[in-house]
């Protein structure tokens, strides 16, 4: 596939659409697992009417329209068909609280919000008088009465009818590369969210450079289960349109692995917490079989090791070690596959660090995670392994059209038509994110090897130097101690300190089973996490993990507090955790540990 310049996102759509017409494009399912879909064909369609019901509304080119919603088909059309026309699509995470919504739709100058369901509209229905600028409410779902503030997306559609077509063609011809196309609001992990703005042509150029470091072939399914207010998710999405890869997309998080073997995918992207989950659960299920169902599941971890060990070295796997690679597959390697659907090929993981480890256990059992770079800054991709070039613990070399480098203080700066065009509305910012000569500074440190791949080793920010002069990348130790089965999330801890220490969080269900093996007397889960034998049992799986790190690295004492979620505001939804508000808020706890 050669680079093309394309004029807009909506010439890119129109290939796509006259290639793959009557292939399917779009599939969901509703609460009994039916399924539903649209032709490329009917797609197009669609994002017309949408689009002519926007222009009915008078919304403009250069305006802005945010979407409150989870994951769905109406969230990507919706989005497609406000920048067909020139409009700016800005994506608010469903999980995000009234002020957080209050302040996305007012620094963006939205003009329209389109909201998932009833429970959305609570939101912006309680602060309604702070955001005078917007002219309607849309909802995915659900119904009001009396309000004519708030409307149906079917009475949003019969808008657009007297609109002609004339004036459809005549909007998509006015939008240029250079115009915005979307403004996505970084997590905040530690600031106030930014608006990232996104061109037509960076994201045209970035889905060009994704389908080149990737194998796509045509009848194949895309899966899409991450919030589509993260750019991250609207990457793969765009990148599925410009493949003509048909896109199934989960109905929640809570039914995600039912979902996984409704939509069968061939590839998809997630985030590391993703596959951390499922490893800790693959684990925890072989040990609580025991006996010989443990045996035969460590036997086939061991085998299915030797062979990524041979494809990592390029080797050829032995006859008797392939043989034993079959057995295993059916016994054990198998029921992993069947649970992401069966016919998955490869996944990219993306959005933080990947433990090498847990990218080695899939790659044993078949399963190869592809990891990458991205930041919303560069359109969400800048770097991946690719499937004949790749390793674990590395992020892999610069997608085409894209360049990186390493800066003076061993910051990773990168260049191309992937980064965005300004911070809205944040002219300071802006400046601050870009060296002198125009690269944008990543925030990450890292290394670039004589094969131009990129191993990021930890965030600038989150650098830890102890009273004893030693640089500690935090990343990588929580991503040690996170494998084990009992530990859910991990905050290390041990700036300017004499030691390393960390705040942890508890996997609920293998602590209860243990608490139960155990018999462990507790009436609250605030019991739970305080019983002596609990932490005796956690500080043990510490030890155990610190047997991997240098001695000035090990985590010497831990404190064990309640889960870190986007409600209490201590994590970001993308799952990325908010550290100083946790440094903050265990504050007192943390002095304890260091008073003696």
């Amino acid at each position: 596939m050669q680079f093309k310049d394309y004029t807009n996102f909506h010439q890119m759509l129109c290939e796509t659409v006259d290639n793959y017409t009557d292939q399917s494009a779009y599939r969901w399912f509703d609460e009994n697992a039916n399924a539903s879909s649209v032709t490329w064909g009917d797609f197009y369609d669609q994002v017309k009417s949408v689009s002519k019901s926007l222009i009915a509304l008078g919304v403009e080119k250069g305006d802005k329209i945010n979407i409150l919603s989870y994951t769905c088909y109406k969230w990507v059309l919706t989005d497609v068909a406000s920048m067909s026309i020139g409009v700016g699509t800005v994506g608010i995470y469903q999980s995000n609280l009234p002020p957080d919504c209050e302040y996305m739709i007012n620094h963006s100058d939205a003009v329209i919000v389109f909201a998932e369901n009833l429970t959305q509209l609570d939101k912006l229905l309680k602060i309604k008088q702070n955001i005078p600028n917007i002219r309607k409410v849309i909802l995915f779902n659900g119904e009001v009465e009396g309000d004519d503030w708030v409307i149906t997306y079917d009475q949003f559609l019969a808008l657009g009818k007297e609109i002609e077509d004339s004036v459809f063609e005549e909007r998509t011809g006015q939008v240029t590369a250079r115009d915005t196309a979307a403004i996505v609001y970084t997590s905040g992990t530690t600031e106030v969210p930014k608006g990232v703005v996104l061109t037509h042509d960076n994201i045209t150029s970035t889905c060009q450079s994704v389908y080149q470091s990737g194998e796509f072939k045509d009848g194949e399914e895309m899966f899409v289960f991450l919030p589509l207010a993260h750019v991250f998710a609207r990457t793969s999405c765009y990148t599925a349109i410009i493949t003509g890869n048909r896109t199934s997309f989960a109905r929640s998080i809570d039914t995600l692995l039912d979902d996984f073997a409704l939509a069968a995918p061939h590839w998809f992207i997630s985030v590391p917490r993703v596959f951390e989950k499922i490893h800790t659960k693959i684990i925890s299920e072989a040990e609580a079989k025991g006996g010989a169902a443990e045996k035969i599941f460590s036997w086939a971890c061991q085998v299915g090791s030797q062979v990524s060990t041979c494809k990592l070295a390029g080797q050829p796997i032995p006859l008797g070690l392939g043989l034993k690679y079959k057995l295993a597959t059916k016994l054990v390697f198998s029921k992993i596959h069947k649970a992401l659907g069966g016919n998955v090929k490869w996944c990219i993981s993306g959005a933080a660090p990947l433990n090498p480890d847990i990218a080695r256990f899939f790659h044993a059992a078949g399963l190869l995670i592809l990891e990458g770079l991205g930041m919303t800054e560069n359109t969400s991709f800048s770097n991946v392994n690719r499937l004949d070039h790749y390793n674990f613990g590395v992020v892999g070399a610069p997608g085409e059209g894209f360049t990186h480098k390493i800066g003076g203080d061993g910051e990773v700066l990168l260049s191309g038509r992937n980064v965005m065009k300004e911070y809205y509305k944040m002219p300071d910012e802006t400046a601050d994110t870009f060296t002198e000569d125009g690269w944008l500074k990543t925030g990450d440190i890292g290394d670039i090897d004589e094969n131009n791949v990129l191993k990021i080793t930890d965030r600038k920010k989150d650098l830890i130097i102890t009273a004893g002069g030693k640089n500690i990348a935090p990343s990588r130790i929580e991503g040690i101690i996170a494998t084990s089965k009992y530990i859910n999330q991990i905050c290390v801890v041990g700036d300017k300190r004499k030691f390393l220490s960390a705040v942890v969080t508890l996997d609920e269900e293998n602590i209860k089973t243990y608490a139960g093996k155990n018999h462990i007397a507790h009436e609250t889960d605030t019991e739970l996490l305080a019983h002596p034998d609990i932490k005796t049992i956690v500080d043990a799986e510490v030890a155990k993990k610190n047997q991997e790190l240098p001695s000035f690295e090990t985590i010497k004492k831990v404190i064990i507090v309640p889960e870190f979620t986007i409600e209490n505001a201590m994590m970001t939804p993308t799952f990325k955790l908010k550290k100083n508000i946790i440094l903050k808020n265990y504050k007192n706890d943390i002095e304890t540990m260091y008073a003696c």
